[in-house]
């Protein structure tokens, strides 16, 4: 999915739950680490973690869905916060997400300890002869490099 589709399918769910237009810009920003979305109050733009892609159309769309009632409260002048009663009635009412899920981490790396099989996942390569197995000291293995 790119930003313009991304554009699109928040205008799109802004309609049918809101039944309000969404008249600023929707973005990937792949700096977020630890959350599904941000709404940006100065700009009133709406950011995705591209990661939350990987969980399907529903979680993307639940991550929308809460983003876009901070948007159309903040917008109508009324509680827009995590704690206010406006933003946790409206949420409930469209069906939004309350907490995305853990970003999936991204490995480039698996070891293998040849003697009691442990896996270690790292993102960065590890020195073969430098570094032993953690429990029982046995020698790793490089079992699966992405590119």
């Amino acid at each position: 999915m790119n930003e313009m589709q991304l554009q699109k399918l928040v205008e799109e769910i802004s309609r049918q739950a809101f039944g309000m237009d969404f008249k600023h810009r929707a973005v990937f920003n792949h700096r977020l680490q630890t959350t599904g979305g941000r709404y940006r109050l100065d700009s009133h733009e709406i950011e995705v973690n591209p990661k939350m892609l990987a969980y399907g159309h529903d979680v993307l769309a639940g991550i929308i869905k809460h983003e876009l009632c901070h948007y159309h409260l903040h917008l109508a002048g009324l509680g827009y916060r995590h704690k206010d009663r406006d933003f946790q009635r409206l949420l409930k009412k469209v069906g939004g997400s309350r907490y995305a899920p853990p970003a999936p981490k991204d490995y480039r790396y698996c070891y293998r300890c040849t003697n009691c099989q442990q896996l270690y996942y790292r993102k960065r390569r590890v020195n073969l002869d430098k570094y032993a197995c953690s429990k029982c000291y046995g020698r790793l293995e490089l079992i699966k490099q992405k590119n």
